[in-house]
């Protein structure tokens, strides 16, 4: 996906009860759909949409709750999440602390930008978890390009 497809976006949204604001601002570095059994668990179902922006574009009001975990890279993950409804605000692995990781299922009626260019976890992914054919599989995270 070229820079030029990946849009800009100026959107706030908040948790299920209200108690946590969340504001993004600025051009999607990426967006991508995960099947690791982390993915599937917290979101009840065979993967996670989620979009990756600068951790400068997004700002927070509300107190949030966090848990980290160590992830298969070996790196930290970590979800932080309202304390009062548990919906998760944003998650960042110590592998790119640069960046955001945010479910796009946060942004529910406002989410028509996002355009998924590969599966990551493909290794976890279920066969009834339909996903669209035409996505890049990866077995674990993306292989780095030159």
């Amino acid at each position: 996906m070229s820079s030029s497809e990946h849009p800009v976006i100026d959107l706030t949204t908040r948790c299920d009860c209200g108690a946590i604001t969340l504001t993004a601002r600025g051009r999607v570095v990426s967006m991508f759909q995960c099947a690791c059994d982390n993915c599937q668990r917290v979101s009840g179902s065979g993967h996670s949409s989620v979009t990756l922006l600068p951790t400068d574009a997004v700002s927070i009001v509300g107190t949030m709750k966090s848990h980290s975990r160590p992830a298969d890279s070996g790196a930290t993950f970590t979800r932080h999440f309202c304390p009062e409804c548990g919906t998760t605000i944003y998650a960042q692995s110590s592998r790119a602390p640069d960046f955001r990781i945010l479910p796009v299922g946060l942004f529910s009626g406002q989410n028509d930008w996002f355009v998924p260019n590969q599966l990551i976890f493909n290794r976890s992914h279920r066969a009834w978890d339909l996903v669209a054919d035409h996505l890049p599989r990866h077995e674990r995270y993306r292989e780095a390009t030159p």
